[in-house]
C-alpha cells in the first residue's frame, strides 16, 4: 500500500481532541484515518500514553499508531491564557473529543453547555467511565473497570478460574468506536438542522452493549451466563481443538450442511448420516461428546495440513495466530492491513491498516504520531492567526510548547 494522498470522506472536518490514553485518542484516530484534520491537544508534561507499550529508539510505538494522521499541539490548560487559546480553537472546530474527568471542562467554562451558546454547530463527544450524569458519574473510570462492571468481563475465560483480561485495552477501543459512530450521527443531524449536540459515551455502557443477548434472557428466564472457555454454548462443534504440533485451531459448524462437510474432511461421512450426529439439535445437547471426537481427529494432524484439509472441504476454521503469524500471512498484506509508514525518528514503521474499506473514499495513512508540540506554532498561526512574536512570548511564558521538552 502506498501512503495515502486521498483527502478521505471527512476532509474539511476540523476535530480538536482533548484527553489521553486510549478511548478518546482512538475515536480521533478513526476520524483522522478518513481525512479529518484532527488536532491532538497534549499537556506540556506529555500524554501518559507516551510511557506505555513498547519503545524503539526512545519512541513509544503505541503513541506512533494511535496518534497517526493527527497534528500535535501542546498547551497548558492550567493557565488562563492556555484555556483561552483552547476556547478559540473550539470555536474553529466542528468536533471536540474529550475524555477528561466529568466536569473538568465545565469548570473552565469549556463544557458543551457554555460553548454551544456561542458555537451552536459544535459537536462534542464526552468519554468517561460512567457518564456525565448518574450516581457513578464522579467515580474514576478505566476501560478494564468498565468491562468488569458491565458484566462482559464475567463471561470471558474458563469456568474454573477467575475471568482473564485481553492483553489490549479492549473496552477503550469499543468505546472509541461507539464515540466515533456517535460523532458521525451528530454530523449527519447537523447537516439537516444546522445544530450540533453533545454525545455522552461511557466505558461501562459500551462494554454492556455487547451483553445485549443476555438482557432479555435474564429478564424473562432468569438466566445468568457463565464462563464457557473457548466453546460457544448451544453450538457444536464450535471450539478450540489441538493439533499434532502443539497448536490450536478453531472450528465452527453451525448447521447440518457444514457438519456434513466436516465429517467428510474427518473421513467420517457416516457421522452426518447418523440420525443423532447428523442433527444440529442433537449435537447442541452433546457438546462434550462431539468435541472429544473432533479433537481426537485434529490431534492427528499438524496445523498446516489440518488447515488445508478443512479449507478444501470449506469448513469455517482458522489457526490461533500470533502477531508473528500475521506478519507471514499473505492475506494481511494483500488487504493492506500491514502498512509501512514514514516516521521522522524511526525512518519508517509498520502500522495496522485502515478499517473499514470504502470503495469511493477510502481512508489512508499519512504519518505516525508526531512529537509533543510538533505542530503547535503552525496550528495556532493557521487557525487563530497568531504571529511569530506572540507565539514566542507564549512559549517563553510556558503557555505553549512547540516541540520537545519545556524550557528549564
Amino acid at each position: 500500500m502506498t501512503i495515502s494522498t486521498n483527502d478521505g470522506p471527512l476532509a474539511g472536518c476540523r476535530v480538536l481532541e482533548i484527553g489521553s490514553i486510549v478511548a478518546g485518542p482512538y475515536c480521533g484516530r478513526l476520524m483522522a484515518d478518513f481525512g479529518a484534520d484532527v488536532i491532538k491537544l497534549e499537556a506540556p508534561g506529555g500524554d501518559r500514553l507516551r510511557g506505555l507499550g513498547k519503545r524503539y529508539k526512545g519512541k513509544s510505538l503505541f503513541f506512533a499508531t494511535i496518534h497517526r494522521n493527527k497534528r500535535n499541539i501542546s498547551i497548558d490548560l492550567k493557565s488562563e491564557e492556555g484555556r483561552d487559546l483552547v476556547r478559540r480553537l473550539m470555536l474553529e472546530s466542528d468536533v471536540v473529543i474529550e475524555n477528561l474527568s466529568p466536569g473538568a471542562l465545565d469548570k473552565w467554562g469549556l463544557g458543551y453547555a457554555e460553548m454551544s451558546k456561542v458555537h451552536p454547530r459544535l459537536v462534542m463527544v464526552r468519554i468517561s467511565g460512567y457518564g456525565q450524569t448518574g450516581p457513578y458519574a464522579d467515580r474514576p473510570g478505566y476501560g478494564i473497570v468498565g468491562e468488569a462492571v458491565s458484566g462482559l468481563r464475567g463471561i470471558i475465560g474458563d469456568p474454573d478460574r477467575p475471568p482473564p483480561r485481553a492483553a489490549v485495552p479492549l473496552t477503550d477501543y469499543i468505546t472509541g468506536v461507539h464515540a466515533a459512530y456517535g460523532v458521525m450521527m451528530a454530523l449527519y443531524h447537523r447537516e439537516r438542522t444546522g445544530r450540533g449536540q453533545e454525545i455522552d459515551a461511557t466505558l461501562y455502557e459500551s462494554a454492556f452493549s455487547f451483553m445485549e443477548s443476555f438482557v432479555p434472557a435474564y429478564e424473562k428466564l432468569g438466566v445468568v451466563p457463565e464462563r464457557t472457555g473457548a466453546a460457544l454454548p448451544g453450538s457444536a462443534p464450535n471450539n478450540l481443538y489441538p493439533t499434532a504440533d502443539g497448536k490450536f485451531v478453531h472450528i465452527t459448524s453451525t448447521n447440518d450442511s457444514i457438519f456434513s462437510r466436516l465429517a467428510e474432511a474427518m473421513g467420517r461421512p457416516d457421522l452426518s448420516g447418523d440420525p443423532d450426529w447428523g442433527s444440529d439439535a442433537w449435537r447442541r445437547t452433546h457438546e462434550d461428546e462431539v468435541d472429544a471426537v473432533v479433537g481426537d481427529w485434529t490431534a492427528q494432524h499438524d496445523m498446516a495440513a489440518l488447515c488445508d484439509i478443512l479449507l478444501a472441504h470449506r469448513v469455517p476454521s482458522g489457526p490461533i495466530n500470533t502477531i508473528a503469524d500475521v506478519f507471514e500471512d499473505p492475506h494481511f498484506r494483500a488487504r493492506d492491513m500491514l502498512v509501512e509508514v514514514p516516521d521522522e525518528d524511526l525512518g519508517s514503521v509498520t502500522l495496522g491498516g485502515v478499517v473499514p474499506k470504502l470503495s469511493e473514499t477510502p481512508g489512508g495513512l499519512r504519518h505516525t504520531g508526531h512529537d509533543k508540540g510538533a505542530d503547535t506554532r503552525a496550528v495556532l498561526a493557521e487557525r487563530l492567526g497568531l504571529t511569530a512574536e506572540v507565539l514566542d512570548r507564549l512559549e517563553a511564558d510556558g503557555v505553549i510548547l512547540s516541540k520537545g521538552e519545556p524550557p528549564q
